[in-house]
C-alpha cells in the first residue's frame, strides 16, 4: 500500500527525468532570463541596422540608376546617334596616343568621333571625372544604364512622331488616301505622298518612269544613303545645278524638331520666325503656375539646349525619314538605304565646311534654326558699339554732356 506523500514523490522524482534518465535543468533564474531578453533585443536591434543599411544602399543604387537613366537621354539626340560612348572614349584616347593632334593627319571619322567626345564632355560634364575615379564594374556599370537611357529616349521620338509625321503631311499635303498614323505598312514608297518625300532629290517623283523605277530598284533608281530625300529640301525638290540651295529648310524637320525638343503643340507654330517669342525664357519664367503647380520642363530646358546644333537636325532628320518609312522596328539599314551613312552626311555638311565661305552659309542657316526653334532674340549679342547707338543709352549720354555743358558756362 503507498502512501499519499511518498506516491507524489515518486512521481517528482520521475518528472525530473527525461526518457534517457537524466535530470532536466531547472528553471532559469530571474537574473538569467533578464540578461536572455538583453540579448534578444541586442540582435534585432543588429539585424535592423543591417536591414536598414541594405535598404539605403538599394535606395542609393536605384537614384543612381534613374539618374543616368536621365542623363543618357540626351546621348542618341545632342552627341551621337549610332557611335557608342566606348567607341568616343577609346577613339579620344587613341587620337591622343597617335598624336593625331593635327586636321591634316586626322581621318573625316576620327574627327566626328573626336567632336562627339568634346560633345559628351561638355554635355555630361561630370562623366569625365567621374568615369576615371571609378572601378572598372562601376564604369561599365554607368555606361550601361547611360546606353539605357538613351536608345529609350530614341524608342519614345521614334513612337511620338510615328503618328505626328502622318498627321503633318494629312494636313499640309492631303493625299489621297490619307497616311494612316497608326499603321506604317502601308507607308514608304508604296503610299505616293510618302514616297514623294523619300524620293531622291535628284529624281522627279512626279514622273512615272521615276515611280516605277524606284519601286522595281531598278538601275539608277535605287534609294541609297547617297541620295538626300526630298523632304530635306524646302520645296521638295533641289536645284541640280546648286544643291546647297534650300537643304534642311523643310517644314516637316522643323516641326519634328520641336515636337521632341520643346514640345508636340509648339510644332504647329514655325511659320514666323519667332523673333521676341524666346520660349526658353518665357518657360523658365513660368515654372510655377498661379496656383503653385510646377510647370512640366521640356527636353531643351532640361538638356540646357539653347541653340539648335548639326547633330539635332541629323537625328531629327533621320526620325523624320524612318517616321516616313514602312519599317516596324529601329534599325540601321533600310533595304540599300544606310541610316549610319546617312546621319554621318548631314554631320559632315555641317561640321566639315570647305572653305570660310561655305562656313559662313552653314552659320546662316543654324541660326535661321535656332530662331524658327527657340525665337531667341539676340540682345545679348549686341556689341556694345551697337548697344550705345541706341534710343536709350544716347539720351542718357546727351543729358549728361547738356549737363556738363550748363555746368561749364557756369
Amino acid at each position: 500500500m503507498l502512501h499519499g506523500d511518498g506516491g507524489a514523490s515518486v512521481i517528482d522524482s520521475e518528472n525530473q527525468q527525461n526518457n534517457n534518465g537524466l535530470q532536466r535543468p531547472p528553471e532559469p533564474s530571474q537574473a538569467q532570463s533578464a540578461f536572455l531578453q538583453a540579448w534578444q533585443r541586442r540582435k534585432i536591434a543588429e539585424l535592423e541596422e543591417k536591414l536598414e543599411t541594405l535598404e539605403s544602399g538599394r535606395a542609393e543604387r536605384e537614384r543612381q540608376t534613374n539618374y543616368y537613366l536621365a542623363q543618357g537621354r540626351g546621348i542618341r539626340r545632342v552627341i551621337t546617334l549610332f557611335d557608342s560612348i566606348e567607341d568616343l572614349v577609346t577613339k579620344n584616347d587613341r587620337r591622343f596616343d597617335d598624336n593625331l593632334n593635327d586636321e591634316d593627319t586626322a581621318t573625316f571619322d576620327q574627327e566626328r568621333l573626336h567632336t562627339g567626345y568634346y560633345i559628351l564632355t561638355k554635355t555630361l560634364p561630370w562623366f569625365l571625372k567621374k568615369s576615371s575615379d571609378m572601378e572598372y564594374d562601376d564604369y561599365a556599370r554607368m555606361v550601361k544604364m547611360l546606353r539605357q537611357g538613351a536608345d529609350g529616349a530614341r524608342g519614345d521620338d521614334m513612337s511620338k512622331l510615328k503618328t505626328l509625321v502622318a498627321n503633318w503631311v494629312n494636313h499640309e499635303l492631303k493625299p489621297n488616301p490619307l497616311v494612316n498614323p497608326d499603321d506604317k505598312h502601308s507607308r514608304r514608297f508604296i503610299n505616293d505622298t510618302c514616297g514623294k518625300l523619300l524620293c531622291p532629290a535628284e529624281l522627279d517623283w512626279n514622273s512615272p518612269v521615276t515611280k516605277a523605277g524606284i519601286r522595281d530598284h531598278s538601275q539608277g533608281h535605287t534609294m541609297t544613303d547617297l541620295s538626300f530625300p526630298a523632304f530635306l529640301y524646302e520645296k521638295y525638290t533641289a536645284n541640280l545645278d546648286n544643291l546647297e540651295e534650300g537643304p534642311f529648310r523643310r517644314k516637316i524637320l522643323v516641326q519634328g524638331y520641336k515636337a521632341v525638343f520643346t514640345s508636340p503643340s509648339s510644332a504647329k507654330d514655325i511659320e514666323g520666325d519667332g523673333d521676341g517669342a524666346d520660349i526658353i525664357e518665357n518657360n523658365r519664367c513660368t515654372k510655377k503656375a498661379a496656383c503653385g503647380i510646377k510647370v512640366k520642363k521640356h527636353v531643351a530646358q532640361i538638356i540646357k539646349m539653347e541653340r539648335v546644333t548639326p547633330r539635332l537636325i541629323a537625328y531629327i532628320a533621320c526620325q523624320v525619314r524612318f517616321a516616313l518609312s514602312s519599317v516596324m522596328s529601329w534599325w540601321t539599314v533600310d533595304g540599300d538605304f544606310d541610316y549610319i551613312q546617312f546621319w554621318r552626311s548631314i554631320v559632315d555638311f555641317f561640321e566639315r565646311p570647305p572653305s570660310q565661305e561655305v562656313q559662313c552659309r552653314v552659320d546662316r542657316l543654324l541660326e535661321w534654326w535656332t530662331r524658327k526653334v527657340f525665337g531667341r532674340s539676340h540682345h545679348e549679342n549686341l556689341s556694345d558699339t551697337a548697344r550705345s547707338s541706341m534710343s536709350v543709352n544716347a539720351l542718357a549720354r546727351q543729358r549728361a554732356q547738356l549737363d556738363d555743358a550748363a555746368f561749364d558756362s557756369n
